[in-house]
């Protein structure tokens, strides 16, 4: 188990390092849209492939984050029902969710998205407008995310089975739902606001 705890560790050390500096090409879509708007107003100028850039980043950040935020626990999930629950439960959810739609979500998608990928690349397929990007660099991405998502999928049943084991301490047993989360940051924007310290 510790091998392949060793393993886990080098995956989402990957994907953290990954999804922190991919999170800043958020800011660079920024700046690439507000200086697009400002020289579209100022010299009645634009660009498409600017404009196009904005969304590849946008795709960059959205596909190839999210192993990231499943490393991070921060996809959707029922928090009333799902911290009610033993800690055993509570990994079996997540084992069978793991194995039984993430990995093969991401292993037909990953089939898929191939030859979408090849066809795109070997067509040299542009943008149909004027002055727009290449396409398949785009739908490269969705090839990489399906990889990385179902790496991190690997690591997370590694972890998923260590917990159920009693190996390595439950990473969300100190956790705390939605609701109270948001009643803990409402008593502190109140006695900021009453000028109490929190």
């Amino acid at each position: 188990m510790q091998s392949l705890l060793a393993i886990s560790r080098k995956i989402d050390a990957f994907n953290t390092w990954a999804g922190r500096w991919l999170s800043w090409l958020i800011v660079v879509a920024v700046v690439i849209s507000a200086g697009n708007a400002i020289i579209r107003k100022v010299f009645d100028l634009s660009s498409n492939s600017f404009l196009e850039l904005q969304w590849v980043l946008f795709s960059i950040v959205f596909m190839l984050c999210s192993p990231w935020t499943l490393l991070s626990n921060e996809h959707i999930r029922i928090d009333i029902i799902n911290h009610s629950l033993p800690l055993k439960v509570r990994g079996w959810i997540d084992m069978l969710g793991h194995l039984l739609f993430l990995m093969p979500f991401t292993l037909i998608l990953l089939f898929w998205s191939v030859p979408f990928f090849i066809t795109s690349y070997r067509q040299n397929e542009q943008s149909f407008s004027a002055g727009g990007l290449p396409q398949w660099p785009a739908k490269s991405l969705i090839m990489i995310m399906c990889t990385m998502l179902f790496v991190q999928g690997v690591s997370e049943i590694i972890k998923r089975a260590a917990m159920m084991r009693g190996v390595i301490p439950d990473s969300n047993a100190n956790a705390i739902s939605a609701q109270r989360a948001a009643e803990l940051e409402a008593e502190r924007l109140v006695m900021t606001i009453a000028g109490e310290k929190p």
